[in-house]
């Protein structure tokens, strides 16, 4: 599984998102930035300005990797449960794609909180909401139900997008604006991007179907890309709090 091709394309489905959120916290004036789980840097290697940018992740191979994807930022191995830095030490502190895989998404943003200096911001900018997942044709429905179960397995919260403006009020955290992502319109995933998904959805389904079944539902699914009439959405949501 090549992860950092994975974040890269979480990372295309949220870039117009991350544009209008990045502009909202003033990005281009912004001192210091932290990403909070920052993986193999997917995420900062895209960020273009003068601002000094940091990261942060629990993985030490995937933070080894960040280093070459995104060789100016300052990476730390953390946990973004107990952040390494003082208070007000940035002016818009992020994640991506993260609070669903935190043993305490509350804790997590008031961390993100505290190090954020006051006036800036706190993004959450991707948490799905796989328990509402859509899928057609109906045939492939099931898929939904077992990568729900899939995710508690390895440990993830997969409704936890529906419930951010929540976690965000918990924290303590006022929220300018929050939302369901809308998706882009664009034309249907590459077989490039069909096979990634796949990748992710064997890894999540490992132990739950045996080869044979996900073959099948694969087969189904190619099948259905190429008719035209596959459907499959992941409602996800983001959160701008301010500090």
């Amino acid at each position: 599984m090549n992860w950092h091709e994975r974040f890269r394309q979480q990372a295309g489905w949220t870039s117009e998102l991350r544009t209008y959120l990045f502009k909202q916290a003033d990005l281009p004036h912004a001192r210091d930035v932290l990403e909070v789980g920052c993986g193999t840097g997917a995420v900062l290697q895209e960020i273009k300005s003068p601002t000094d940018v940091h990261g942060l992740d629990l993985d030490p191979d995937r933070l080894a990797e960040a280093h070459l994807h995104a060789p100016a930022a300052s990476l730390v191995c953390g946990d973004a449960l107990r952040l390494p830095y003082p208070a007000s030490s940035f002016d818009i502190t992020f994640c991506h794609f993260l609070l669903l895989w935190v043993t305490d998404p509350v804790k997590a943003l008031q961390e993100m909180w505290r190090v954020t200096r006051p006036g800036g911001s706190v993004l959450a900018l991707a948490e799905p909401d796989y328990s509402s997942r859509q899928d057609e044709p109906p045939g492939l429905q099931p898929l939904g139900k077992w990568q729900v179960e899939g995710l508690r397995r390895l440990g993830a919260d997969p409704s936890l997008g529906k419930h951010l403006a929540d976690l965000f009020h918990e924290a303590g955290i006022p929220i300018r604006e929050c939302g369901e992502m809308q998706p882009a319109v664009s034309s249907p995933p590459t077989p490039a991007d069909r096979q990634l998904e796949w990748a992710v959805m064997e890894e999540d389904l490992a132990g739950l179907l045996s080869p044979s079944s996900l073959q099948k539902y694969k087969q189904m699914d190619e099948a259905a890309w190429l008719a035209g009439t596959r459907r499959l959405h992941v409602p996800t949501y983001f959160a701008h709090g301010v500090v």
